[in-house]
């Protein structure tokens, strides 16, 4: 049963945004209880476009850079290295799509605000990281750290109910935030506490940091398995993807080229093959042993909205296991909807990404207890089981060898959102070992990986203790 508000013309009258959505008028809903304005707490700051020097390499980070936890992992640009799989970010940049915020400052996502992709800009940060603009920058009047956890925890709901359901996405702006009331008593005790705060934050910040010192990616795992038990030259195969160009000839339209293609980007891959399947006795074609592929179904949905929930492609993970923990919903319907329901043994390929995702595998390992779609992006791939092992795969997708593969064949004008079809999966040359060695890889993945998450529970529960003192403190 849906929640019943009741508002007189009046007030939709007086509102400046014109905005008569449920969540907004609820987060602005008159209360008796004090509260700061934004205008108390924070400025917003012109976000002006910076000259750089051309001469130089720089860092540049658009939201897909930014992890949930606020952490930044940049791309490093230079203007004599650019090509055609940059040129993207290039094009934006001269178009004004690029600044650089100042020491300890705050910066929020613009776009899906709810996945709390906030960063904090700190005062001792070494190095300058320049970002998209669609990041809302805004300056902390009093302690910035307290007010960045703050944000990211007992006012992240504010946050989302001022944000705008856009097409497919919620957006926010700086406007839509000038209009979170934030509990007086809340922050007058967080700033009660100011020192005692910092010192607990300070001490839990260092051993997050010590724990992320001995971490390593699932990516770099998986990675290093596949390349030692294969002998690939990482540093070898590396230099070879950074080399510009392609010297090619008419040969290079063969069997192996069935679509005709001779673009640099596909030359470049059949490049980057040639080498890592110089030495491997077992290439053979994926679609021998594709059974079925079939796109899923992307109606309009809402996050944290009523109805039937819908994956994205933050579900997807290098581990290749699919994270099923759906933030969006639709209550939209169609005939044979229960197509596009995701099982327990799935196999999914992202057909939509960045260049650097795009083509992603992920296996559903978890019971699904309950309906939930896959959304257009995912491609669910049936293969013959008996051949080829989906866990290995999935990661094998995930590897170098994927990722190169489907970041050469992937088509797009804008690198941000390039695709993939059935047709680079048929044609798609991949090393197929016996089944008990596609085993033993999965299970040395498994078992690192496993260690690994370890040490990522040890890192939550350090950030679990930072919120959960933040939340404390604001009660007392």
């Amino acid at each position: 049963m849906g929640l019943i508000q009741r508002r007189n013309f009046s007030t939709f009258a007086s509102e400046p945004s014109v905005r008569f959505d449920f969540n907004y008028m609820k987060s602005v809903t008159p209360t008796t209880e004090e509260y700061y304005t934004y205008k108390s707490l924070f400025e917003v700051v012109p976000s002006t476009v910076p000259t750089l020097d051309e001469s130089e390499p720089f860092k540049y980070a658009e939201i897909g850079h930014v992890s949930k936890n606020g952490e930044v992992f940049p791309v490093t640009l230079s203007f004599e290295d650019r090509d055609e799989l940059n040129e993207d970010l290039f094009k934006k940049i001269e178009k004004g799509d690029i600044f650089l915020p100042e020491r300890g400052n705050i910066l929020i996502s613009a776009i899906r605000p709810y996945l709390n992709k906030i960063v904090l800009i700190k005062e001792d940060d070494e190095t300058d990281i320049y970002f998209t603009k669609a990041f809302i920058q805004i300056k902390p009047l009093i302690n910035s750290r307290i007010l960045y956890y703050a944000l990211r925890t007992i006012f992240s709901e504010k946050i989302n109910a001022v944000s705008r359901q856009g097409k497919g996405y919620p957006t926010l702006k700086e406007d839509d935030l000038k209009t979170i009331q934030f509990s007086k008593k809340v922050i007058d005790n967080l700033l009660a506490k100011e020192e005692e705060l910092i010192s607990n934050i300070d001490a839990l910040e260092k051993d997050i940091k010590e724990l992320k010192s001995i971490q390593r990616s699932k990516k770099e795992i998986v990675d290093e398995v596949f390349s030692s038990h294969f002998n690939i030259n990482m540093v070898e195969l590396m230099a070879l993807d950074s080399q510009r160009r392609v010297d090619v000839g008419l040969s290079s339209i063969s069997s192996l080229n069935s679509t005709i293609r001779y673009s640099y980007r596909w030359n470049k891959m059949k490049l980057i093959q040639k080498y890592l399947y110089r030495d491997i006795d077992c290439i053979e074609p994926l679609g021998k042993y594709i059974l079925s592929s079939n796109n899923g179904w992307s109606p309009e949905s809402v996050v944290g909205g009523e109805g039937i929930p819908i994956l994205g492609q933050e579900h997807l993970e290098f581990d290749g296991v699919l994270n099923v923990s759906p933030t969006k919903a639709t209550t939209k319907t169609k005939n044979n909807m229960e197509n596009f329901f995701i099982q327990e043994g799935d196999l999914f390929i992202s057909r939509g990404n960045t260049v650097d995702l795009v083509g992603l595998a992920c296996v559903v390992e978890t019971e699904v207890t309950e309906d939930i779609i896959y959304p257009d992006l995912y491609i669910r791939l049936k293969i013959d089981e008996k051949v080829i092992h989906k866990k290995y795969l999935a990661l094998l997708f995930n590897s170098f060898f994927g990722r190169l593969y489907f970041k050469y064949v992937s088509k797009g004008k804008n690198q941000t959102m390039v695709k993939i079809s059935s047709n680079e999966l048929l044609n798609y040359y991949l090393p197929i070992p016996p089944m008990e060695q596609q085993l033993e890889i999965v299970g040395k993945i498994e078992e690192q990986i496993g260690a690994q998450n370890e040490i990522e529970k040890q890192i939550e529960e350090k950030r679990n203790q930072i919120r959960v003192i933040i939340e404390e403190t604001a009660r007392s």
